[in-house]
């Protein structure tokens, strides 16, 4: 091994699991964090790993659901992403949600105590100094715009671009519990882990013509092409796509029984806890675009939150990433500079654990490129390798967009199952590939 650290360049979800996996693998890590020197639009601390957007890593489903199945296969590459989830989650019915103070801290501390990780802070200006043989550029979508432009000289590609929303988060003492109360959907997880405020149609119908005729940020004009993704689509946005759209989205009641009537409401708006103490909980799926006036009076017309005290509002911000599948190689390198290595939503991968699963690999092609040794990508059976295969060739390059993990991306089962059956067994297969790949990597670091 030589002695030149790895540089990682970002100290978000990726860029702390990228150093992480680096230094378990023995390799010195300089990890280079802009703030506090330099804000971003969107964070509000120096923290690494802070989340700006949901409190949620989504389904810890493992066996029905790809998200949760990635969360398993990150757990068996020991990932610090995960090992802090599980230290500040909160109750949030079948998916693993967090104290975002309280994990970002973890991720701090863990890395901060790492003997052969360096934190360094300050903006990377361009491209990283060329005595830099071994980089992982994990900037995440806010990547400061010298660097940005440094890489698109490069390459020669535009930036691709899309635009992203944060929900609002609301303070619990001022939600009206005589309306509200809690209740999972099905009763799932300890049943009784989201607060459900209820509509009737009336209601519904009336908040949905507020939700339109609001005041909404204007977009610049060298933004106004710029598309959403579909996962974070604001509120307004679905809402304009017709009347119904949210009842069968974020706001449907299925599952759900109002205690006060003994039935279904029409609709309902859901609040999922955001802290560990249980006293800020966060408009489940109602990231949003409206100005902060209107984004209070028009979610103090959900009945139990008329009263509702805003710890934060929604807002909207401008994610880059690059065109992986034309770009990159199979191990996360750029054709054009081989050194460079990109992990995260930079790579078009969407979503916290999506990032974090992509520096995972990032960091250990790049210890072992470090120390020599030869080290195969996941197999694409597995959450990890279907990821990895997606943007780096899978999905078309003419039309790439942000990809959140999904069963889709999985090669077919070779023997048929019944329909209720291929989930299970498409988890019990990725996690069999999966500890044949990384059996040999725990051997080498035994």
């Amino acid at each position: 091994m030589n002695d030149k650290p790895i540089h990682i360049i970002g100290g978000g979800l990726a860029g702390s699991e990228a150093a992480w996996q680096a230094a378990q693998a023995g390799a010195a890590v300089v990890l280079h964090e802009m703030r506090p020197q330099v804000q971003t639009a969107a964070h509000k601390t120096d923290g690494l790993a802070e989340l700006v957007c949901s409190n949620s890593f989504r389904s810890d489903d493992a066996q029905n659901n790809a998200v949760g199945l990635l969360h398993e296969e990150m757990r068996r590459c020991d990932s610090l992403i995960m090992r802090e989830g599980a230290k500040a989650a909160v109750p949030a019915g079948g998916a693993l949600a967090v104290d975002r103070d309280i994990f970002s801290a973890g991720v701090t501390k863990s890395l901060a105590d790492h003997p052969l990780i360096t934190i360094e802070r300050g903006e990377i200006k361009g491209l990283p100094p060329a005595e830099w043989d071994n980089v992982i550029i994990a900037t995440g979508p806010l990547t400061s715009p010298a660097l940005a432009n440094a890489i698109k000289e490069l390459t020669g590609e535009d930036a691709l671009a899309f635009f992203d929303a944060i929900a609002p988060i609301v303070d619990k003492d001022s939600i009206n519990m005589d309306i509200a109360w809690f209740q999972s959907r099905y009763d799932k997880g300890g049943g009784a882990d989201y607060i459900n405020c209820p509509m009737d149609r009336d209601q519904y119908y009336a908040f949905i013509d507020a939700l339109i005729t609001t005041d909404k940020t204007e977009f610049k004009e060298w933004e106004k092409d710029t598309p959403y993704f579909e996962g974070c689509m604001p509120i307004e946005v679905m809402a304009s796509r017709g009347p119904d759209t949210l009842s069968f989205g974020p706001m449907k009641p299925v599952g759900l029984t109002d205690p006060r009537t003994g039935k279904q409401p029409f609709a309902v708006v859901q609040l999922r806890q955001d802290n560990a103490l249980g006293t800020l909980y966060n408009m489940v799926g109602f990231q949003t675009k409206m100005k902060y006036g209107g984004q209070a009076s028009v979610f103090k017309t959900i009945p139990g939150l008329e009263n509702a005290n805003f710890a934060r509002l929604g807002g909207l911000h401008r994610n880059t990433f690059i065109n992986s599948p034309k770009l990159l190689d199979h191990q996360l390198r750029m054709t054009a500079q081989p050194r460079l290595r990109f992990a995260g939503q930079i790579t078009g991968c969407e979503g916290y654990v999506e990032s974090a699963a992509v520096g995972i690999m990032a960091a250990r092609f790049a210890a072992a490129e470090k120390t020599g040794a030869t080290m195969t990508p996941p197999p694409p059976t597995t959450a990890l390798g279907a990821l990895l295969n997606h943007i780096t060739g899978g999905a078309d390059a003419e039309t790439f967009q942000p990809m959140n993990i999904n069963f889709g991306l999985f090669p077919p089962l070779k023997d048929k199952v019944k329909k209720k059956e291929r989930k299970p067994a498409l988890s019990a297969r990725a996690l069999r590939d999966l500890d044949e790949w990384i059996a040999p990597q725990k051997k080498a670091a035994a």
